[in-house]
């Protein structure tokens, strides 16, 4: 099998039977090693000791009062975070457990960062052995901003952290002008001729997806969609990619993000969409369900509609939790 995301840290995990990955110490050591959390040189000897003393044992309790002693204000809220997000995995069976947890909580307190590394690792598990380099392309969507460009009916999208770290002064490429002015060298359009470049720069996110006038791209973000509702909500799907939403009867939608579902929410309403909304729209798939019983009885086997969509300033950020708390199910037998 072709290694790929090893930043997600999956090799710092383990299966449990349920096919999810258990929290291990190796996982909660890699937060603690986040610049966030290394104590700075003007750090205060207690927050000194509390670091050190979690390095030895990442599971130990810390009291209320430990956390009090910290003389930095900054410091004593970054911990609370770090540890009230450490309880909540170390409470849960598995890290698809305590995502979904999190995610039907309301994920009050939990910094957007900490959720997109879950979602990065979780998308790494669900997707252990696929070869299709459009499938994970399309998958870094779920936990990797993205810049989008328009161009003779191409919707590429980029990398949005890459784009902005590469921005400079050099001579630019078509294909530069149109992203961003970031290295031309560096950011490759994934096709059927570069595919097989991803397995030796998966964790570099530098290539660029065609969302427009790519089958393949389409059909990996549909195939991505699949295997994170499969892995975490235990549902068989089917997503189809579609040109358009031109149906009468529609019972219900997901926006994959937030300008996703203003647009949906717009559309529900009656209301009649202006030409720069449409043209916010990158991507819309048909969702069934295989089982109807595993639908709320108002969808049946009607089909529920994704809508992915870009902001006015040309980014894009799916929000993977609207598709757990966002679709129909009659029940929750969540997987792993």
């Amino acid at each position: 099998m072709t290694e790929f995301w090893v930043s997600s840290g999956h090799h710092l995990t383990q299966r449990t039977e349920g096919g999810g990955l258990a929290v291990t110490d190796e996982l909660i050591l890699a937060y603690l090693a986040r610049p966030e959390l290394v104590p700075p040189e003007e750090a205060c000897p207690t927050e000194r000791a509390l670091h050190a003393g979690l390095l030895a044992a990442p599971r130990r309790p810390v009291s209320p009062a430990e956390i009090a002693g910290l003389a930095d204000a900054d410091a004593r809220e970054n911990w609370e975070v770090m540890l009230a997000f450490r309880d909540r995995l170390l409470t849960a069976r598995s890290v698809e457990a305590a995502y979904l947890a999190l995610v039907r909580g309301g994920l009050q307190g939990v910094p957007g960062l900490f959720l997109t590394q879950l979602v990065h690792l979780i998308l790494r598990n669900a997707l252990d052995g696929c070869d299709d380099p459009f499938v994970l392309r399309a998958a870094e969507l779920f936990f990797r901003p993205q810049r989008v460009s328009l161009h003779e009916g191409a919707v590429l999208l980029a990398d949005a952290e890459v784009i902005a770290a590469r921005e400079g002064g050099a001579p630019l490429s078509p294909l530069v002008a149109m992203l961003g002015k970031e290295a031309a060298s560096e950011l490759d359009v994934l096709t059927e001729e570069t595919a097989w470049t991803y397995w030796s720069r998966s964790d570099a996110f530098s290539m660029a997806l065609n969302l427009g006038s790519s089958a393949r791209s389409r059909e990996g973000l549909a195939r991505a969609i699949e295997a994170f509702v499969r892995h975490l909500l235990n549902a068989e799907v089917t997503v189809t990619p579609l040109d358009r939403l031109e149906d009468p009867d529609w019972r219900w939608f997901v926006g994959l993000d937030a300008e996703g579902t203003r647009i949906g929410n717009t559309l529900w309403r009656g209301e009649t969409l202006d030409e720069a909304a449409r043209e916010r729209v990158i991507a819309v798939y048909g969702l069934t369900f295989a089982d109807p019983a595993r639908v709320d009885p108002r969808v049946g086997e009607r089909p529920v509609y994704l809508l992915l969509a870009m902001t006015p300033d040309k980014t894009v950020q799916l929000k993977p939790q609207n598709l757990v708390v966002g679709l129909p199910l009659a029940s929750d037998r969540a997987a792993a």
